[in-house]
């Protein structure tokens, strides 16, 4: 007599590690960037199209249940690690005597703070605020409040979802390309949006739309279902196209694709086109990635605290090291060193690893999660996963 008969199991599907990778090179990017502003950054790797683009892919997998249950999802684990930096932030600019302005609309100006909240436009921030003397630079407020364009353009995307996956699966072509024709009537005057709030979602969603709704299409198959040879042939020319653009605009003298917001378009579109391409769909790191599979871990798990506060942390570091030109030793003998990108460049990293610990478990309790001070994945696996894994790498 056979015993009983165990039930089938459907194996859930697991994380995409080549997606995982994308996400951590393009936010060491944006560091990077933000901290020396080298024009050809976003050229090499445009961060914020790709970003968009593989939360637009993840938002696609999640839809396949109730649109209302994951938008109200998604907005709980984007919210509360901006509140904790509101909270922290707004509290300081109010410190430091930040009050509604001279134009005696003290209404208007409590209300706008709701942006802090839900954040649909632009929260408001203080402007021109001294630093604290030795520790951070003046306007931090601005610095604070600089990423913040990427929430609101974030929630919108997800707002929006449900629509957009509507309109890909019947028309997915002109779905993808419409944010690329709205850029183009915008830049070029065909369409002229009233006010300034308006005006700064609809820039954004036509600058990085398209890479958004790239990775829905990825996800719904609609870019395998295209000749294998149509993307590397066609991606590259649509490259050229912005980048021809954005010459023509005066990239060579001193702008950058943040500036061109056609260009910025355009290049996006065409290197997350080649990139969803390639898409390998690692279930684990090839050998060559594998050593950095905790620190990949990091990224991922703490990509909204370290993109919330990684303009304060570099501001933070550049002032401290600022200090240091006070030592007669220092600037006689090693102003090289002081003037080098790369060591403000450590210690805002290094900052930044502080605010993971001391900011990041919003993430988690916003993900309903058990909070963890350092999630890198070093204690996730059980042990016999881990020894089969070292007995495979050494193999290899």
């Amino acid at each position: 007599m056979s015993g009983p008969t165990a039930p089938a199991t459907t194996k859930k599907p697991g994380r995409d590690r080549y997606f995982d990778f994308l996400r951590a090179v393009a936010l060491f990017r944006v560091v990077l960037y933000h901290l020396t502003g080298w024009a050809w950054l976003p050229l090499v790797f445009p961060s914020m199209g790709i970003m968009f683009a593989l939360a637009g892919n993840l938002m696609t997998r999640s839809l396949k249940r109730p649109a209302l249950h994951v938008v109200r999802g998604r907005m709980r684990r984007l919210l509360p690690p901006l509140w904790l930096l509101g909270a922290i932030g707004v509290t300081g600019m109010l410190f430091q005597g930040w009050s509604p302005d001279a134009d005696g609309h003290p209404g208007w100006w409590w209300f706008h703070l709701i942006y802090w909240i839900l954040p649909l436009s632009d929260p408001p921030y203080a402007e021109g605020l001294a630093g604290v003397h030795g520790l951070i630079g003046e306007s931090w407020a601005a610095d604070l409040a600089g990423p913040l364009w990427y929430i609101r353009a974030y929630l919108w995307y997800v707002l929006l979802s449900p629509l957009l996956l509507k309109a890909l699966r019947r028309l997915p072509w002109v779905t993808i390309l419409f944010p690329l024709a709205l850029s183009a009537a915008l830049t070029y005057g065909y369409i002229e949006l009233p006010g300034e709030r308006l005006p700064s979602a609809v820039w954004d969603f036509s600058t990085f739309g398209a890479c958004w709704i790239l990775g829905m299409a990825h996800q719904e198959g609609v870019l395998k279902r295209l000749p294998s040879y149509f993307v590397p042939s066609v991606a590259p020319l649509i490259a050229l196209l912005g980048l021809w653009y954005a010459m023509d605009q005066g990239f060579k003298t001193g702008y950058d694709l943040d500036s061109i917001p056609l260009a910025q378009a355009i290049w996006s579109f065409a290197t997350v086109l080649l990139l969803l391409h390639v898409s390998p769909s690692w279930t684990d790191w090839p050998g060559w990635l594998r050593r950095w599979d905790r620190l990949i871990t990091l990224l991922n798990s703490r990509a909204v605290t370290i993109y919330l506060w990684h303009n304060i942390c570099i501001l933070a570091a550049a002032t401290l090291l600022n200090n240091l030109w006070s030592f007669d030793v220092m600037w006689m003998h090693f102003s090289w060193l002081l003037e080098s990108p790369w060591l403000t460049l450590v210690l805002a990293w290094t900052l930044i690893g502080s605010c993971i610990v001391w900011f990041g478990w919003a993430e988690d309790l916003a993900a309903k999660r058990k909070p963890q001070l350092w999630p890198d994945g070093s204690g996730s696996k059980p042990p016999a996963r881990r020894e089969a894994r070292t007995r495979a790498g050494r193999l290899e």
